[in-house]
């Protein structure tokens, strides 16, 4: 029988190496670039927003397990999202990644992402795209960088 966290962690290697929506997104019309010099991480993510709807959304870039799985994710999981939906989605990633406390109905197979809080130093690589998407949405296209 699978423990639950033998469960968590294959889906987070298929992600790994088999990224959904990695790929320049032709027609987005935000982007912006995140990189995490810690870990080494970097992420460029491309979104397409009309009318405050996360219509298309696509990353290119590289990184650990923990940061290319939760990327990969998190694409499938805001395609058509509002701006709103989206701030609500990651508050409740955040503080997951952050405290261990989850809303699993919400995040769905981003809870695999759970057990990140034991380990400190992996939240900002599970956080880099996350706060990568806040900024394409603020201010268009910036570069972030996680270490602060």
């Amino acid at each position: 029988m699978y423990d639950i966290r033998e469960l968590y962690q294959q889906l987070i290697i298929d992600h790994s190496k088999n990224p959904k929506n990695f790929t320049v997104l032709k027609d987005a019309n935000r982007s912006a670039e995140g990189d995490n010099p810690l870990c080494g991480d970097k992420v460029t993510i491309y979104l397409k927003l009309e009318d405050d709807v996360i219509r298309d959304i696509s990353f290119q870039g590289s990184g650990c397990a923990i940061s290319k799985a939760s990327t990969s994710i998190m694409t499938t999981r805001l395609k058509g999202k509002t701006v709103e939906e989206f701030q609500t989605f990651f508050n409740i990633f955040h503080q997951m990644v952050t405290t261990g406390k989850t809303d699993s109905i919400v995040l769905g197979k981003l809870a695999a992402l759970s057990g990140v809080h034991q380990y400190p130093v992996r939240v900002k690589c599970a956080t880099l795209a996350w706060h990568t998407v806040k900024n394409a949405l603020e201010d268009g296209a910036k570069k972030i960088a996680t270490t602060e």
